[in-house]
């Protein structure tokens, strides 16, 4: 009996976060800045570069080019996606709504901003989760180093690497990537 029940309350814990057990990228449904499920799914066919933000850290200044390779590049099948987080040194401190205003006063961000999160720790959102172990994304492990790590899930929603925060958007590595086939 006691099996039940910690099953049971596994999968109540996964459920409200948008995964199931052996589910892939594309099947997440997360919340949004403003609050709203954001399903993962209308990715396929789109290479998604995955990043968690923050506001008040030495890297955010990576905002301006995470929006400008979104620009450049949706046209083309290719979205950006924020997460931002608190994770690191408390340098994302606001609410979803003053996160949301920072980014679109201070950038002029247009990419798809989800809630914040944990991309850490026990209780790390169960999308970081799949990004950083590979017994979930196939691919490899990793561990999420600082605010700006790059994550790239390819158009069939695989991972296919990360870039360390330091590395610009518009790195070479990441543009070859969004450029090729």
């Amino acid at each position: 009996m006691k099996h039940a029940i910690v099953i049971l309350a596994l999968v109540t814990v996964m459920i409200p976060f948008g995964l199931r057990a052996q589910d892939g990228f594309h099947d997440f449904i997360v919340k949004d800045i403003n609050g709203s499920d954001f399903n993962f799914s209308k990715f396929k066919g789109k290479k998604v570069l995955v990043v968690n933000t923050a506001s008040k850290c030495g890297l955010t200044p990576q905002y301006k080019d995470l929006e400008a390779i979104y620009r450049k590049y949706n046209g083309q099948g290719f979205v950006v996606v924020g997460f931002p987080t608190n994770d690191f040194a408390g340098q994302e401190p606001g609410s979803n709504q003053e996160i949301a205003t920072f980014c679109e006063e201070k950038f002029d961000v247009t990419f798809p901003m989800m809630s914040k999160i944990t991309v850490k720790g026990e209780e790390m959102h169960p999308v970081y989760r799949w990004l950083t172990m590979k017994s979930e994304n196939g691919l490899e492990d990793s561990k999420v180093a600082w605010n700006f790590q790059k994550y790239m899930i390819d158009e069939e929603g695989n991972l296919v690497g990360h870039i360390p925060p330091r590395k610009k958007p518009d790195c070479k590595d990441i543009i070859e990537w969004i450029e090729e086939g």
